[in-house]
């Protein structure tokens, strides 16, 4: 039985203003995922407080809305074989000096804020966030 899925990825403003969109890009290319839909945006700040309405009791929430909304970021709809967890193990762990060498937080990731790309953690999340990005 397949488990083909779909997740949003976003490549955030830290990894786009250092050209590495075709770098990380390729991660997802080496792991056999599926780039269904791309386009690069910039969000408003209460589009980015929308987006990350799940996080607003935690103490980060602001910061984190700042951030995304401080330059232009890469929204993509990756598809592939439970391709929610295997985004997650690819991007690695949230604290860029925590993340194994390898993964993109690993590799590119400058602090927890600039984190340098963002993955859905679910099925319902990832539903949420491709629709919030990339309306029907």
């Amino acid at each position: 039985m397949s488990s083909l899925e779909k997740t949003l990825s976003i490549i955030k403003p830290d990894a786009v203003e250092r050209n590495l969109t075709k770098n990380i890009q390729e991660y997802f290319l080496k792991n056999n995922f599926k780039i269904l839909k791309e386009k690069k945006i910039q969000i408003t700040k209460d589009e980015a407080a929308e987006f990350y309405k799940v996080h607003q009791t935690k103490p980060f929430y602001d910061r984190l809305c700042n951030y995304l909304a401080s330059g232009p970021i890469i929204v993509m709809v990756l598809e592939g074989e439970s391709v929610i967890k295997a985004n997650r193990d690819l991007m690695g762990s949230t604290d860029p000096s925590k993340a194994k060498k390898g993964t993109i937080r690993g590799e590119y990731g400058i602090s927890i804020d600039k984190n340098s790309v963002h993955g859905s953690d679910s099925a319902e999340n990832a539903e949420k966030e491709i629709n919030f990005f990339f309306k029907n």
